[in-house]
């Protein structure tokens, strides 16, 4: 091993925004920062993130591959229909729904800066 991983940064055009939208989805707590940067999550036991703001940002356009997804969450839930209505309160976009199979569910969604991110729930 070369080194830890401190923080995953994400590019977008409001950090504060996200950085709500996501402290809000995944339980990690606002850490700091300004309104060009700021960070979730201790990073101690947590992950942390921190989200940079952008000028001109082009949200990704998934699953078009001429606009790549730059990068997203799999975020393990145990009831999909409440999680879904959570992220939708909280901004996010249906993108897609893969129920095909009935052991594994999971759902794409973007969030409010277009990034998508999956909801995935396992019987």
């Amino acid at each position: 091993m070369i080194g830890h991983l401190r923080t995953i940064a994400i590019d977008c055009p409001d950090p504060v925004a996200l950085a709500a939208f996501y402290s809000e989805l995944l339980g990690l707590p606002p850490a700091g920062g300004d309104h060009g940067w700021v960070i979730i999550g201790n990073g101690e036991g947590q992950p942390r993130i921190a989200f940079q703001h952008v000028q001109d940002h082009r949200p990704p356009a998934w699953p078009d591959p001429d606009h790549p997804q730059q990068m997203h969450f799999d975020i393990t839930v145990d009831d999909i229909d409440a999680a879904e209505e959570r992220v939708l309160a909280l901004g996010a976009t249906p993108l897609r729904r893969v129920e095909e199979d009935p052991d594994n569910l999971y759902r794409v969604y973007a969030d409010p800066a277009g990034h998508p991110f999956c909801l995935e729930f396992t019987r």
